[in-house]
């Protein structure tokens, strides 16, 4: 192992070892076990299928979670929202099938298995839990009712049906309440139910109308609900047949109901969806049958992702390390894997209590986020491979200028229709995938196709990154075998010394606002003018200023109760609507902020506003738990979504910030440039580089390096 040692002063310790320093195994789905009654609805995943048990409106409590399945339900990427109609704009802005800009929540109206409990002849409609505790593999409610305890176990099997296992402590009756799917916007059901005596299930063969709106600024149209001809499987491990009633109301809403014992043996309710009703029935009546095997399986897999698939860190505050697996397990929980049109790749997704797929802005930092798995091919290359679908099928808008810019998100056959240019700073997340793995086939699968076809006339610019594309765009050319195209890419964007140190300069304090880069004419001051900082020829004179100014001014600065404001305070006395005021912090400003002062090597601040930001935005210290919130408001309100992987980017701030880890499969070279806070004594990191794990333990006094083969270089800088 070669080592590169710059300034003398750092402890560098390489111990040239044979065994790698994989860590030893955690039950991480039992570390974030934490209660969430009356805080956040339920939530989990599965491939297609997810689980919402309650009902809160961005924090709201609407309605308690109860015995049964109240909220499972199917998300393919068939549609946005809950319509499936066809576009009817020409060209390349033609949004395809199944775009809906309205009723992206439409989960909130499903009604599937609410249980009332029957006890001594009495019915107790519909009881919120004493207790529910969220883990990564499954819920666990219980239910205290006049002195009988109720638990319950809800997890969503490998084959996507949710099942809820359900024990009590003495024989009572439970009666399990639904219907048919009919949304706010629904015109008309067509829904016919049965049920299938030979497999103990009901089944219902949804459809109907809704209204929709597929293309912006279009008409609202009427068409088929997402689910139409689709099957929805509902059986329990107990006889339904003879305890079911059923009945049609006046809008063709099938009701459903039916009534069984419970007891410490146990009683489990399964519901599943699919487009093939044997196929659908099968594997309820498995994931019912088999219903302890595949939750352990469920627990297996999920803390399988969490001990192998990422890096591991440990810090002296705990409440830290939670935070850190807490996001892991939700930007790992939704993975999705469709295999049909457009969504023929895997890749995270945003947030369940909005729409879900990925969104090509918060890309920008997922994709890098996948590249520090360890299966890259998994949990990396879709999060860029995706967005080729838009650019090979010319779907995206181009101005007259040249620019090319794709769709906010998209699904099997649709895109969203609101277009940006944030794609530029994909391809600087797939060179860093290509530099965790080599792999030059991934590299020209992104780069053919996609990258020289979306910016070969004009590469828009994402926070002045355009000089860091043009000269990666020209590297993609030459190692994907079309070394003609460097010249190209030279000649897009101007890239000599001279050029971009005045492109930079040219901004500084623009529109006389003091210490601030390119700031706007109407004073509006967001924290993108800091994301700047994350370009390596940003001047660092120029940050050192903008971060004494802005970044920790708390009279008319960024610095709000806790770092950083997504609107500087100055400004925020002139602008103060309703969309000001709740996206008061968000999680995507922080990062980008964050990123860009360790980029500059303001490593004092940087490890001071990083820990200050995650344990004030990602830690609940009333309840004690890790949150994930989509934004707060200016007044510290909880606003959006409860599990929003919008999140994701705080990831990088522990890898790349605190650990200031890089890595090159090709050059065989790991660069660490440590920022340990101050507050913390000690921090390591293990993470499996090149096939096998090595760990980067931090002090005060420098870095120890284990594990990594002989053959690598190792940089280690202060």
């Amino acid at each position: 192992m070669k080592q590169v040692l710059i300034f003398c002063a750092m402890l560098v310790s390489c111990s040239n070892i044979q065994a790698d320093e994989k860590p030893d195994f955690s039950d991480y789905c039992k570390r974030l076990e934490h209660e969430i009654q009356g805080r956040k609805h339920g939530f989990m995943a599965g491939n297609l299928s997810y689980y919402i048990g309650g009902f809160h409106a961005s924090w709201n409590l609407v309605e308690d979670e109860t015995i049964g399945l109240t909220h499972p339900f199917f998300h393919d990427l068939r549609s946005r929202g809950t319509g499936i109609l066809e576009s009817q704009l020409r060209g390349a802005e033609h949004t395809g099938v199944g775009n809906d800009f309205s009723g992206w929540e439409f989960y909130k109206d499903t009604r599937v298995l609410y249980g009332s409990v029957i006890l001594d002849g009495e019915v107790v409609k519909h009881p919120k839990p004493t207790s529910m505790m969220w883990r990564p593999d499954k819920m666990i409610c219980v239910y205290e009712l006049d002195g009988v305890t109720i638990r319950e176990e809800k997890f969503i099997a490998s084959n996507d049906a949710v099942v809820s296992v359900i024990t009590a402590s003495r024989p009572v009756q439970i009666r399990f309440e639904g219907h048919s799917f009919f949304h706010r916007n629904s015109v008309s059901s067509s829904a016919k139910i049965k049920l299938v005596p030979a497999e103990n299930a009901l089944v219902i063969a949804e459809g109907g109308n809704v209204k929709s709106r597929p293309d912006p600024g279009g008409p609202e149209r009427i068409g088929p609900c997402v689910y139409d001809g689709m099957s929805t499987v509902l059986t329990c491990s107990r006889d339904i047949t003879g305890a079911t009633l059923l009945h049609c109301d006046e809008r063709g809403v099938q009701h459903y109901g039916f009534t069984v014992k419970c007891d410490s043996r146990g009683t489990s309710v399964g519901w599943g969806m699919g487009d093939q009703e044997l196929e659908t029935i099968a594997k309820v009546r498995l994931a019912v049958n088999d219903r302890l095997r595949l939750m352990a399986q469920k627990t297996a897999v999920m803390n399988q992702l969490l001990n192998e698939q990422v890096p591991w860190f440990r810090c002296p505050d705990e409440k830290f390390v939670d935070i850190y697996y807490y996001l892991w397990a939700l930007y790992l929980m939704y993975y999705i894997d469709v295999g049909e049109g457009w969504e023929q790749e895997p890749h995270t997704q945003t947030a369940v209590n909005n729409f879900l797929g990925m969104h090509r802005y918060d890309a920008a930092f997922q994709i890098k986020v996948g590249a520090w798995t360890q299966d890259k091919s998994q949990f990396a290359y879709g999060n860029v491979l995706t967005w080729k679908h838009l650019t090979q099928n010319d779907r995206y808008r181009e101005l007259e200028n040249g620019i090319r810019m794709l769709s906010d998100n998209k699904g099997i056959a649709w895109h969203s229709g609101a277009y940006g240019g944030e794609t530029s700073e994909h391809v600087l997340g797939a060179w860093q995938i290509y530099q965790h793995t080599g792999d030059v086939e991934f590299l020209k699968a992104c780069y053919e196709g996609h990258f020289r076809k979306l910016f070969w006339r004009r590469l828009t610019s994402f926070a002045m990154n355009n000089f860091g594309v043009a000269r990666t765009l020209e590297r993609m050319a030459e190692l994907t075998g079309h070394p003609e195209d460097r010249a190209h890419w030279q000649e897009l964007v101007r890239n000599d010394a001279e050029h971009v140190r005045r492109m930079f300069d040219d901004r500084w304090e623009a529109n006389g606002i003091s210490n601030y880069f390119a700031g706007p004419r109407n004073g509006m001051l967001m924290t993108n003018a800091f994301w700047a900082m994350r370009s390596p020829h940003f001047p660092q004179e120029y940050a050192r200023k903008m971060v004494g100014a802005w970044a920790v001014n708390k009279e008319d600065g960024f610095f709000g109760e806790f770092f950083p404001l997504a609107m500087a305070k100055q400004s925020m006395r002139l602008f103060n609507t309703s969309v000001d005021q709740s996206f008061g912090y968000t999680p995507d400003t922080a990062y980008f902020t964050l990123d860009g002062m360790f980029r500059q090597k303001l490593k004092g601040v940087a490890s001071e506003l990083t820990l200050n930001h995650i344990e004030n935005y990602n830690w609940s210290e009333t309840w004690r738990i890790p949150v994930a919130p989509e934004a707060y408001q200016r007044d510290l309100t909880l606003f959006g979504d409860q599990y929003s992987n919008f999140n994701a980017g705080k990831l990088l701030l522990y890898i790349e910030g605190l650990a200031g880890l890089s890595y090159s499969i090709p050059d065989k070279k790991v660069h660490i440039g440590p920022v340990l806070p101050e507050v913390w004594e000690t921090m390591e990191l293990r993470l499996p580089i090149g096939g096998r794990w090595i760990s980067c333990f931090y002090t005060h006094k420098g870095v120890r390096v284990t594990g990594l083969e002989d053959d690598w270089d190792l940089e280690i800088v202060r």
